[in-house]
């Protein structure tokens, strides 16, 4: 293993918490908490992700090695290493849930690469921390699981997001209800190493403003002005802090966009899930949009009022984005720029949805959002899944475009008759609209490729693997992290993993239906 290179500026930079006690408490005018993993009784490495490991500095005789084990179990520690958890609020379905951090999370530290590119590296279910509230800090095997596939295959489909290391079985039960149901059961512990240049998150700047600490909340965003947008350049900071903003609610716009282009559903966003990177962060009751319907969301703690359901997320992004704006406002005399940041968002998520959903149709620009507006209207009564649709419609030549060529990837074959006419006649105006472009089907297919994915993390293929990783059997892990780690491209021999969802998932907890427990 080469010599790896931590400076862990955040906690070098930013206050941290005087009380070196791991005991639950609130921590005031910190930013953060030192903070120890707890050790596990018979880590084992379950899959790590290769590219990720090499990029970092680890070549594949350190990842074999027992210092790489040690430390991405909670076991011990790389030199260098200075673990801590962060200190933040948030917004909660809604409502301000006071101080929140890192409550099973712990950062090993923040790695700079060979190519100068920072790492900070977090454990998930690694032990207690001073944010754990009353919880134990540690995470079963099903949700780490989940979060190391598609933490990857998001990055894989062009999504940012937060990446994942590994995933190490910690040898160790751990007791959770599942569903909240009063029914809790021991379950297989595991550990994720997520990656990211930087956790912090909306909520990170709300929970000083909420306090009234304005020099601890000035700091932070100067800091991370300083650490993770080094090309905001002005020399005035107030003008620095509308530019940081700026460029946070236009990452977040384009975010929100790739969420709806890939039919991800996240299911829990809070703003203590809203990084502050515009990645995706923090993967617990996502799920993937299979039949369409825009009311649909995967957490059963949101069921009731489908607050972040498909449909909803970019309107919901826009709120987080006004409580972080009201959050860093006492450090600004004006407050016009801020609503000017909103508006941003506005407009760079309506281009960059009207460029997407031009692209999942092989068009090169659409003048109006209409025409895809009245496709997912569409698919949405004729129960089509939303994945295979525009992989089918994507293969097909334009003169073989007709309702019944897509009745194989309909959950409803009668519902798919029910609206033929209506959905034959929009078939025709697309094919109408393909040839005004004068684009041929060559060009029109090469196009849809880039913008559809074929093989997407669905939950009840996660659970497969979940099933038999439970049983001891990683094999359908490794094979269905292999086929997502190509998601545009026909895989022959992997078509059982481009399937409509078995009728045995269809109200499964895992697949259907999932909750915070984890």
């Amino acid at each position: 293993m080469t010599k790896l290179n931590f400076d862990n500026r955040l906690i070098a930079e930013l206050p941290g918490d005087p009380d070196p006690r791991n005991r639950v408490r609130q921590v005031h005018g910190a930013a953060w908490s030192a903070v120890q993993p707890t050790p596990v009784a018979a880590p084992r490495l379950l899959a790590h992700a290769p590219a990720l490991a090499a990029r970092l500095g680890f070549d594949e005789s350190a990842v074999a090695s027992q210092s790489f084990l040690d430390a991405f179990s909670g076991n011990g520690l790389l030199p260098g290493m200075q673990p801590f958890a962060n200190n933040y609020g948030g917004h909660q379905f809604g409502h301000w849930a006071g101080q929140l951090g890192d409550g099973r999370a712990i950062s090993l530290g923040e790695l700079v690469n060979e190519h100068g590119e920072r790492w900070e590296l977090q454990l998930k279910g690694a032990g207690p921390t001073p944010y754990s509230r009353s919880a134990d800090g540690r995470a079963v095997l099903r949700s780490s699981l989940r979060e190391f596939i598609c933490s990857e295959a998001m990055h894989r489909l062009g999504v940012p997001t937060t990446r994942a290391l590994t995933l190490v079985g910690s040898g160790e039960e751990v007791v959770r209800d599942i569903l909240y149901s009063g029914d809790p059961r021991p379950e297989p512990g595991a550990i994720v190493c997520r990656v990211a240049p930087s956790f912090l998150r909306f909520g990170s700047f709300e929970l000083p403003a909420s306090r009234g600490e304005t020099e601890l909340l000035a700091q932070m965003v100067r800091f991370c002005i300083a650490r993770d947008f080094p090309e905001l350049t002005a020399s005035e900071p107030a003008v620095q802090m509308v530019q940081w903003f700026n460029t946070i609610c236009e990452r977040t716009a384009t975010l929100m966009a790739h969420w709806m282009r890939v039919g991800f559903v996240h299911g829990v966003m809070n703003t203590d899930n809203m990084s502050i990177l515009g990645l995706t962060i923090d993967y617990g009751p996502y799920g993937w949009v299979e039949d369409y319907d825009p009311a649909w969301t995967p957490n059963t703690t949101d069921a009731e009022g489908r607050r972040y359901c498909f449909g909803r997320q970019p309107q919901i992004a826009h709120w987080n984005l006004s409580c972080l704006a009201g959050a860093i406002a006492p450090l600004l005399e004006d407050h016009e720029p801020l609503r000017d940041g909103l508006q941003r968002y506005a407009e760079r998520f309506n281009a960059e949805y009207l460029r997407m959903s031009a692209g999942k149709l092989g068009l090169g620009n659409l003048e109006d959002i209409s025409l895809y507006s009245t496709l997912l209207s569409l698919l949405q009564r004729t129960e089509l899944d939303f994945t295979l649709f525009f992989r089918r419609l994507g293969a097909l030549a334009i003169d073989e475009l007709r309702a019944e060529r897509f009745a194989e990837i309909s959950y409803s074959e009668l519902s798919l008759m029910r609206h033929a006419d209506e959905f034959n006649r929009w078939l025709a105006d697309y094919g109408q609209r393909i040839a005004t472009e004068g684009m041929t089907d060559g060009e029109r297919r090469q196009r849809m490729g880039e913008f559809n994915p074929l093989y997407v993390p669905r939950n009840w293929l996660a659970q497969q693997a979940i099933d038999a990783a439970e049983r001891g059997d990683l094999q359908p892990l490794h094979d269905l992290v292999a086929v997502l780690d190509d998601p545009y491209s026909e895989q022959p021999e992997s078509q059982g993993y481009a399937a409509l969802r078995p009728e045995w998932a269809r109200h499964r907890p895992g697949c259907s239906m999932l909750s915070c427990s984890s």
